[in-house]
């Protein structure tokens, strides 16, 4: 078990000045100057009118948003790549939101809480999400991190073996089915021809610590890419010390040059990870390394261990016809400790008890069919599929305390057999009418099945309940090609998103009335999209504007203790703008900038209960206009980076803006906005067939004092989780082929 090993006291009287919250014209100022800077780097370097209206192109953006790859110029969708450059090279590689701040309308955010994960959002969606992932699909070489109830890992993603990072939002992330407000999908690399060996050690500051060996290679018919990697760390914050092991692994074989077979397999395992909890406003300005109540006392700490492998075929059947199919299947361990008081699980025969242990088996597939049709002289693609997702989970509740030992696993409180079931089946079709012109269409329909079987259920209580689910899912977009290196488009589709087995799993933080929360309902929400792209010699330039309609969304009720109660709130609505740009300059500079601006809404007021104790109707009003919370306004990212590649040289400096984010429905508790400046500096040298580089990594330099994300509702007023001051990061990899 690890142990913080040193703590930070934070004297008030040298507090640094707040950082003030991004704002629309900074934002806006900065857009026209990377604008203006387009044109005068076009200029500079002699590009011609042609060039600027497309006739000189940048290198093909390739994504496989609709299931097969094409050019991302040529569809009606939001979605943005992330390269392995990007994801690895003066990175620690341990976490997504490293890498996915350059993305406009999505959201990681670092909780300095590996008990809790990241929190994901993409346009808002999965915001208020307390564990895991909600509302976000994810996908790891085709196999999903979501499970059919909609709650996403991703803990199984290897960043140190990625090739690249999809993100995909807006209407077309229906296709993906439930729970698809956006799709954050990973790709595991190729081995490169021959074979290449490469170590890498990253030290930080915390006593962080990471070490990875990767091997891949690739000879005939057989190409190979495996990676393991151990992490540890004592964390920012008092009681959040982690440790972390990965495995990834993905070999192809070529069966002959129209079919292949590829082999995935991915383990994880946490021995131990600290939960330092939430802080409140007045503890974070006292000391904002310091655990939150209860978490020394009742040692909150979580443990996982999850294997999954998969099989994935691929056929052509000539030129026109071709199949997909993947087989994939898991198993999940945790157990997590929380800090639910000793006199309260003691207090009512029904509290499940402050230890959680999950066991879930997991498996499924999804096999489509694409055809590529001529009708009239015009290209018609039609893809038809099917998939098939089920879970199996033992959920247990166990006292957290055996006799006055605080922090142990006591007597079995609760015990339910959950099943999760989905079923779907999607048809979509393109069409190019003309060289200028693609429209895309497809449907997708949606069966979800959860069932629990409650074990130690009280005399006059049900012990078996039962939820369906099911809803069809259109969508539709059309993209029209102004020139060969610009297109406009838009779309609309119908989202779904069910409650989770973590929604269901209480009514209430105490368990009284026991079983699950079968009153909850889906959310169904309508997503309308417009937008224009550019991929230019020098300059690419993406801007969408977006809107949606949700009715009956998903929001925490109460948070206490680590035990959320969901309800359905009436109708909701978000509008925004996101934009994101790349530059080539002279001299080996580059630049990239992503905005969105995202008004996150209540359209129809609400009761909530957000205090302790809660009566049993809530009292308290959201009304209309409210913002979602842990959704910010505005928020930026902008990059600089220069490379000299004749020496091996680079180096990046990058600025991160937030606009405040409310901590509660009622919007009385926020986190404020904030700058962050990020610097790092790297050197690669190669010779003989050696490959070795080193990076400096200093984040935020400028040594702000802020909160990242919060605990949304939280009971006891501790909705704040704070970032760490200034941190230096040393990377070196040493590689052979």
């Amino acid at each position: 078990m690890l142990a913080n090993k040193r703590k930070i006291v934070w004297n008030p009287s040298e507090c640094r000045r707040e950082p003030r919250a991004p704002r629309l014209r900074s934002v806006f100022a900065a857009a026209l100057l990377l604008a203006v800077g387009a044109h005068a780097a076009a200029d500079s370097a002699g590009a011609s009118s042609s060039e600027l209206s497309g006739g000189a192109e940048a290198p093909t953006m390739v994504v496989t948003a609709t299931r097969t790859p094409e050019a991302a110029l040529t569809l009606p969708v939001s979605i943005d790549r992330v390269e392995r450059r990007r994801i690895q090279q003066g990175q620690l590689e341990v976490n997504l939101s490293e890498s996915i701040d350059e993305v406009p309308g999505a959201s990681v955010e670092n909780r300095q809480n590996y008990a809790q994960d990241l929190q994901i959002s993409v346009r808002g969606f999965g915001a208020r999400s307390s564990f895991g992932v909600r509302g976000v699909r994810l996908y790891a070489d085709g196999i999903p991190g979501t499970m059919p109830d909609g709650q996403g890992q991703f803990s199984q993603f290897d960043l140190g073996s990625a090739d690249h990072i999809e993100v995909l939002r807006g209407p077309f992330s229906a296709l993906y089915g439930n729970s698809s407000g956006g799709v954050i999908a990973i790709f595991t690399q190729d081995g490169p021809p021959g074979f290449d060996l490469g170590a890498t050690a990253s030290l930080g500051p915390f006593d962080t610590h990471r070490y990875a060996l990767k091997a891949a290679g690739g000879q005939g018919n057989l190409n190979y890419t495996v990676d393991a990697a151990h992490f540890e760390t004592d964390g920012y914050r008092e009681h959040s010390a982690a440790e972390r092991n990965n495995f990834n692994s993905k070999l192809r074989v070529d069966l002959n040059p129209d079919a292949g077979l590829t082999l995935i397999a991915n383990a994880v395992e946490t021995p131990y990870v600290g939960d330092p909890l939430g802080l409140t406003q007045a503890q974070m300005a006292v000391d904002p390394t310091q655990a939150g109540v209860n978490a020394l006392a009742y040692d909150t700490r979580k443990n996982l261990s999850q294997e999954q492998a998969g099989i994935a075929y691929d056929q052509n059947f000539g030129a026109d016809l071709s199949l997909s199919a993947i087989v994939y299947g898991g198993h999940r361990a945790t157990t997590q400790f929380q800090a639910i008081l000793q006199a309260n699980e003691l207090a009512k025969a029904t509290n499940p008890g402050g230890v959680i242990d999950l066991a879930r088996s997991f498996g499924g597939t999804d096999v489509h069919l694409t055809d590529r049709l001529g009708i009239a002289g015009t290209a018609l693609q039609l893809t038809a599929g099917i998939s098939y997702d089920d879970l199996d989970e033992i959920r247990r509740g166990h006292l957290n305390f055996v006799g006055q030992t605080l922090g142990v696993e006591g007597a079995l409180r609760r015990e339910l057999t959950d099943r999760a079931f989905d079923g779907d089946q999607y048809l979509q079709a393109q069409w190019d009418p003309s060289a200028s012109w693609r429209l895309i269409a497809g449907a997708r329909h949606s069966i979800v099945d959860i069932d629990s079987l409650d074990h130690l259920a009280l005399p006059g209580t049900a012990s078996y309940t039962a939820v369906h689910y099911e809803a069809t899912n259109p969508v539709a977009g059309v993209t029209f090609r102004a020139s060969p290196g610009v297109s406009l488009y838009a779309a609309y589709g119908r989202g779904f998103e069910t409650p989770t087995l973590n929604d269901l799993a209480y009514r209430s933080v105490n368990g009284d009335p026991p079983g699950l929360n079968t009153a909850l309902v889906p959310a169904r929400s309508d997503n309308y999209e417009v937008g224009l792209k550019s991929e230019l010699r020098r300059f690419t330039f993406d801007v969408a504007a977006f809107y949606t309609d949700t009715h009956d969304e998903l929001a925490v009720l109460q948070n206490s203790g680590g035990r959320t109660v969901d309800q359905n709130i009436p109708e909701t609505e978000r509008r925004g703008v996101e934009a994101g740009a790349n530059l080539s300059l002279a001299a080996g500079f580059s630049a990239r900038l992503a905005y969105t601006w995202l008004r996150a809404q209540v359209a129809e007021s609400y009761k909530t209960c957000i205090l302790l104790p809660c009566p049993a109707e809530p009292q308290q009003t959201v009304g209309v206009g409210s913002r979602l919370p842990a959704v910010p306004q505005n928020s930026m990212y902008a990059a600089l980076t220069w490379r000299a590649n004749r020496w091996g040289l680079s180096a990046t400096l990058e600025t991160i803006g937030r606009a405040r984010i409310y901590a509660n429905d009622l919007n009385t508790q926020y986190a404020a906005g904030y700058w962050v400046d990020n610097l790092d500096l790297g050197v690669e040298q190669e010779r003989g067939g050696w490959h070795v580089s080193e990076f400096l990594r200093a984040d935020n330099f400028t040594d702000r004092r802020y909160a990242d994300s919060v605990i949304v509702n939280e009971s006891s007023g501790r909705y704040f989780e704070p970032e760490p001051g200034r941190a230096f990061y040393l990377m070196m990899t040493v590689s052979h082929r």
